[in-house]
C-alpha cells in the first residue's frame, strides 16, 4: 500500500512538472508589452524585433530545469524508496531480533524453569533422601536402644536368676550340711545304738546258730562216710516264722557227696528254724555254717 502511494505521489508530480514547463514556455512565446497611454501626436509605427535563439535557449534551460526537477525528484523518490525499503527491512529485522530476542528468552525462561524443576526435584529427592536416612539412622538407633534394653533387662534377669540359683544352692548347701550334719548325728545315734546292741545282738545270733545247729542234728542221719571235724556252710531261705523254703551247699565244705545231701536232706526235714525269741537275728537269708564234732 506504502509503495503504491508513493509511485501515485511520483506520477502526479511528474505531470505538475511537465504543465509548469508548458506554461513557461507559452510564457516566453508570448510579447509582453508594457502599457502605455496613446499618444495623440501622431500614428508611430514601431517594430520590436525577437531574438528566437533566446526564447530557444530558456526553452531549453527550462526543459532542463524540468528534467532536472524531474530526475531529482525520481533521484529523490528512489532514495526514499530505497530509505523506505531499508526502513522496512531494519523493522523486519528488528521484528525478527525481537522475535528471535523473545524466542531465546522463551527458551532460556523454559530452561530456567526446566533448570529450577530440575533443582526443585533434586531438591526434594535429596530431602526425601535426608528423611530416609534419618529415619534409618532413627530406626538403627531405637534398635540399638532397644537391643540395649533388652540386653539390660536379659542382665537383670540373669543376674536375679544367678542370684536365685545362689541362694537355692547356699540353701540347699545349708540344708545338705544340715542333712549331713543329722546324717552325721543319726549315723553316731545308730553307731553308738549298734554297739550297744552289738554284744546282744552277738549273743543272740550266736544263739540263734546254736538252736538252728541243734536242730538240723537232730533232724540228720549221719551217714557211715561222715567223719568228726565236719564244716559245711550251707545257704538257707526261709520266711518269717522260720519256714524253710530252700538249702544249699553254699561254700566250702569237707565232706564227701553223700554227707554233703545228707546235710541238706536233715534242713529239708527240719521243715521250720527256730523263730520265736530270735527276731531280732531273723533274716530271709542266710549262711549256716554246719558242724559235727565226735563226742
Amino acid at each position: 500500500m506504502y509503495e503504491f502511494w508513493a509511485q501515485t505521489k511520483s506520477f502526479v508530480l511528474a505531470v505538475a512538472v511537465h504543465a509548469l514547463m508548458a506554461a513557461i514556455v507559452v510564457v516566453g512565446t508570448m510579447n509582453w508589452k508594457p502599457f502605455k497611454p496613446p499618444v495623440l501626436t501622431g500614428m508611430t509605427i514601431e517594430a520590436v524585433m525577437v531574438d528566437t535563439g533566446i526564447i530557444k535557449q530558456r526553452r531549453e534551460e527550462a526543459k532542463q530545469e524540468a528534467e532536472k526537477a524531474v530526475a531529482q525528484k525520481a533521484e529523490k523518490d528512489r532514495r526514499e524508496r530505497e530509505l523506505e525499503a531499508r526502513r522496512e527491512r531494519l523493522e523486519r529485522e528488528r521484528q525478527e531480533a525481537e522475535a528471535a530476542e523473545i524466542k531465546r528468552l522463551k527458551a532460556q525462561v523454559a530452561e530456567r524453569r526446566e533448570e529450577d524443576l530440575r533443582l526443585q526435584r533434586l531438591r526434594e529427592k535429596q530431602d526425601r533422601d535426608r528423611k530416609e536416612l534419618l529415619k534409618k539412622q532413627q530406626d538403627e538407633l531405637a534398635e540399638v536402644r532397644r537391643q540395649r534394653d533388652e540386653a539390660t533387662r536379659q542382665r537383670i534377669i540373669e543376674e536375679e536368676r544367678l542370684k536365685q540359683l545362689d541362694a537355692r544352692r547356699d540353701a540347699e548347701a545349708d540344708a545338705q550340711r544340715q542333712a549331713v550334719a543329722e546324717a552325721d548325728l543319726q549315723q553316731q545315734m545308730a553307731q553308738e545304738q549298734a554297739e550297744f546292741n552289738a554284744g546282744r545282738l552277738r549273743t543272740k545270733s550266736d544263739e540263734y546258730q546254736i538252736a538252728i545247729q541243734a536242730q538240723v542234728t537232730l533232724n540228720w542221719k549221719r551217714p557211715p562216710t561222715a567223719r568228726p571235724g565236719l564244716r559245711c556252710t550251707l545257704r538257707i531261705v526261709q520266711i518269717p516264722g522260720g519256714q524253710v523254703i530252700s538249702a544249699a551247699i553254699a561254700g566250702s565244705c569237707i565232706a564227701d557227696e553223700a554227707t554233703r545231701r545228707s546235710i541238706v536232706a536233715a534242713v529239708e526235714r527240719t521243715g521250720s528254724l527256730p523263730f520265736r525269741g530270735f527276731e531280732d537275728v531273723f533274716d530271709r537269708e542266710i549262711d549256716f555254717l554246719f558242724k559235727y564234732d565226735e563226742n
